[in-house]
This record gives structure tokens, C-alpha cells and sequence, in this order.
């Protein structure tokens, strides 16, 4: 399976793209991973890609595309992927396009998650993330046994900055801009499936496999098809 998986901010793209990992043992690739690898590695790109994170500013297409190209040639890619954060832009998907036909491949599907605005708002207002750890709470949903204090370490649970309701609703807002041209662009290629992020992840991630599974049985039955008609 070569995947794409979208969704806004809060929409679940992680925990679902961890289940999809773990349910197609192919690697999961975001750009966050990618441009900390290269760092780390101290690749050209990756040197590159850390003077514009430590300036502040988002790094360029060039140097993403790059950098995501240099990830898909890796040998765990041969069998499959599931991309998380890329592309983000039309320019970026005609990039992965021309890499993707370079390897003699494509993508099977893109994944987006569909989910109000009003409960997006609430799972992110009320996240609460572990100082030390990292561990991740909702004070709804999912409380710490103790208030304020991480069930895993003890230190202190906080609410990011970036998740107050007026900062995520700008964040939000963006997102939508941004990405409707993006989802068009994978509709039309009839490649995009849209699933229900509201629920439970158990039932979501059953939504997903049923769908992928639909969609891999049809390939097989069109190339059984086409090579007893001598296509081939």
C-alpha cells in the first residue's frame, strides 16, 4: 500500500497513521520525521533545512521535496509508505507525482479524515501534554488520575500555546485554505477517501481497513481482468 493520510489539526492523523503502520507494516512518513533524520544524518538537504527551521521561517518546497524524495528511495519504501504532512501544496503533489512514476509506482489511496470544527475546537482546547514525557491527556476524555500531573512520570501536565481556542481556530482556518485545492486535486484523480473522524479510533480505524481493503480488491479484479484480455 503506497498512502497518503490528511485531516486537520486534531482530526487523529497520528494515532490512526500508528494503526495503519502496524496493520500494513509499511513505514510512516512525516515530514517532521523526515526533516529531523536529515538533520541528524547532516545530509546537504538536511543542513539546509536547518537553517530555515532555526531562522524560524518554513522551509521551501525545494528543499522538502528533496528531502521527501531521498526518504522514498530508502529500501523500506519498496513495499509501501503512508505519508503524514506531505504534500501539503499542489506543487508539492506534482513532485511526489513525477517521484512516485521515477520509481515505476503511485499512490493507492489518500486518506481524509472528516471532522467538525466544533469538535476539533474541543479535542484541542482540551489537550493537556506532559512537561517532561510528552504524554498526551484530554480533560474530558482522557484525564490524568491526578489533576495537572502526569499518570506516566508525575511531572507537570500543561496546555500548549498553541492550543487555546483562538489560536486554533487561526490554525484551522489556515489548514482548510490550504488544503481544499489539495483534496480536489487527489478527488479528481479519483484516488480520495473521506472518512468519518468522529468516533471511536477503534471504529474509525475498522472504517479505513474495510474501505483500503474494497479499494485493493477492485485493483486485483481490473489486472486479473486486463491480462486475460491480452493487455499485457
Amino acid at each position: 500500500m503506497r498512502l497518503l493520510i490528511m485531516g486537520p489539526p486534531g482530526a487523529g492523523k497520528g494515532t490512526q497513521a500508528t494503526l495503519i503502520k502496524k496493520a500494513y507494516n509499511i513505514p510512516h512518513i512525516s515530514t517532521g520525521e523526515m526533516f529531523r533524520e536529515a538533520i541528524e544524518n547532516n545530509t546537504p538537504l538536511g543542513a539546509k533545512a536547518k537553517a530555515f527551521m532555526e531562522e524560524g521561517l518554513l522551509v521551501t518546497d525545494d528543499i522538502t521535496n528533496g528531502i521527501v524524495k531521498d526518504r522514498l528511495l530508502q529500501n523500506d519504501c519498496n513495499k509501501g509508505f503512508l505519508l503524514d504532512g506531505y504534500p501539503r501544496t499542489i506543487v508539492q503533489a506534482e513532485f511526489l507525482r513525477e517521484t512516485l512514476n521515477e520509481m515505476n509506482t503511485e499512490l493507492d489511496s489518500v486518506i481524509n479524515l472528516e471532522i467538525s470544527k466544533n469538535v476539533l475546537v474541543d479535542r484541542i482546547v482540551g489537550r493537556r501534554v506532559c512537561t517532561n514525557c510528552g504524554a498526551t491527556y484530554h480533560i474530558k476524555t482522557k484525564p490524568a488520575k491526578v489533576e495537572g500531573i502526569c499518570d506516566v512520570c508525575g511531572s507537570k501536565l500543561v496546555q500548549r500555546d498553541d492550543d487555546t481556542e483562538t489560536t486554533f481556530v487561526r490554525r484551522l482556518d489556515v489548514y482548510i485554505k490550504n488544503t481544499e485545492p489539495l483534496l480536489e486535486y487527489y478527488r479528481e484523480k479519483g484516488i480520495l477517501i473521506n472518512i468519518n473522524g468522529t468516533g471511536e479510533i477503534d471504529t474509525i480505524q475498522k472504517d479505513i481497513k474495510t474501505t483500503l481493503g474494497g479499494l485493493n480488491d477492485n485493483i486485483k479484479k481490473w489486472s486479473r481482468n486486463t491480462i486475460n484480455e491480452g493487455s499485457w
